[in-house]
């Protein structure tokens, strides 16, 4: 199904302002700095792959034509190749010495399969010693209890609307471990309310490195969060980084 989230011009433009640039941001670009091409999957409106255009190639890959749109309107946003394409599937022909897949983007594709789909795109991008990165939600911090009405209740400044009372509310389905989580906008005077409901998964850190081994993909670290630290069960995050099984094999 499509989410209203990132495809409705009408909730894209509270994108960014909830999804400020953070330690992810300032943690990639500095892991970028010795590549000379990228490709950003699920790059969203573009934060990311437009800060790395300077003086490298880079592709940003998203399904959401309306992201893509405020992509494409950013300062080094002509430096990017933007492709709406779905990361499962789609096939550049060419490889980057750097594939990065962040804002917790691997967590909506939600079945195995799915998952397994994007981590061959991954390698099939991947030049020889090309390395990837991406994060997901470690499912033992169980985020998702704080994404009620009462604790996520937030005013949120908008340019054109003032402040605009945002929400979310959340509901798990234990069977197979699908988040799904509805996203609230009340514009002021209670005149409209925008609202999207989405649908993540969170995989656990051994069924992930399942994957990525039968993907061809080798995890030289793990990290727990943006701030660097090694991954440890309590980490908020899972993060892997690696590159091709066969590169590291053929190495010297």
């Amino acid at each position: 199904m499509t989410d209203r989230l990132y495809h409705d011009p009408d909730l894209v433009q509270f994108y960014d302002i909830e999804n400020a640039a953070g330690a992810d941001f300032e943690y990639c670009r500095r892991f970028a700095s010795g590549a000379r091409s990228v490709l950003d999957l699920g790059c969203g409106t573009g934060q990311l792959a437009a800060a790395l255009a300077d003086g490298r190639v880079v592709a940003g890959v998203d399904p959401a034509g309306a992201m893509l749109e405020v992509a494409r309107a950013r300062r080094n946003g002509d430096k990017v190749d933007w492709v709406e394409a779905d990361a499962r599937s789609v096939r550049l022909g060419r490889g980057f010495d750097l594939v990065v897949l962040t804002g917790h983007a691997f967590q909506v594709f939600l079945t195995p399969d799915d998952q397994a789909a994007v981590l061959s795109t991954i390698a099939a991008h991947l030049k020889p010693g090309g390395r990837f990165i991406f994060d997901t939600r470690n499912p033992a911090g169980r985020e998702w209890l704080e994404w009620t009405p009462e604790l996520s209740k937030r005013s949120i400044d908008h340019p054109r609307w003032g402040a605009v009372e945002a929400w979310n509310d959340v509901r798990r389905d234990a069977a197979t471990g699908v988040v799904t989580y509805t996203t609230c906008y009340r514009i002021p005077d209670g005149r409209e309310l925008l609202s999207a409901e989405s649908r993540i998964a969170f995989p656990e850190k051994e069924k992930l490195a399942v994957l990525l081994d039968e993907a061809g993909l080798y995890v030289e670290r793990w990290l727990g969060d943006w701030e660097g630290r090694p991954y440890v069960a309590t980490s908020p995050e899972i993060i892997p980084i690696g590159g091709l099984r066969h590169a590291l094999d053929a190495a010297p």
